[in-house]
């Protein structure tokens, strides 16, 4: 892989991941206004019960587009690399278009979050993909993708997505 493009790729992720960090910390020392207390209010519980239940569902949305788990899913042999490539990218879309009314229950910045990971994810694999010889086989297309990832200091952006919305989502329960 081309040094430069591994480094343009490596600063674009560590900036995405530097930006999410800050955004959810900055945003933790604000303090959200409540909503009014309707003790015994059964259309409050419902729709408290409706948000956590969509803040669970985008945390597994972020597992399940995860490169790694995405990739061992997905990892068809025989493929060659243009059809792996379409197929990791078609299940991301097809993963985040099934799970895309999840966000009007969620806050702006938690579907941002997943929007932005859904875009990464793309945008590596499509990435990697453009670097790598035409001939190549689809495995080794995941491998190169996973080694990429492993290469990544500050850890995975979807575990940094998964902490965020398990923060809102505890901070739904208190």
């Amino acid at each position: 892989m081309d040094t430069s493009t591994m480094i343009f790729i490596a600063v674009g992720l560590i900036a995405v991941i530097a930006g999410l960090y800050i955004y959810f910390y900055n945003k933790d020392k604000k303090t959200l206004p409540e909503a009014p207390a309707a003790p015994g209010s059964q259309e409050l519980a419902h729709s408290k019960q409706l948000r956590l239940q969509a803040y669970e569902r985008l945390v597994i949305l972020a597992e399940r587009i995860a490169l790694p788990n995405l990739i061992s899913r997905s990892n068809e042999p025989g493929l060659d690399k243009r059809s792996m490539q379409q197929l990791l990218t078609q299940t991301i879309r097809q993963e985040f278009d099934y799970n895309l009314s999840q966000q009007i229950y969620v806050s702006n910045e938690a579907w941002e979050a997943i929007r932005n990971l859904k875009e990464q994810n793309i945008h590596i694999i499509n990435q990697i993909a453009s670097i790598l010889p035409e001939d190549i086989s689809g495995v080794e297309l995941n491998k190169k993708v996973i080694e990429f990832i492993m290469n990544q200091p500050q850890g995975s952006m979807h575990t940094m997505v998964q902490e965020a919305l398990s923060y809102e989502a505890r901070k739904l329960m208190a």
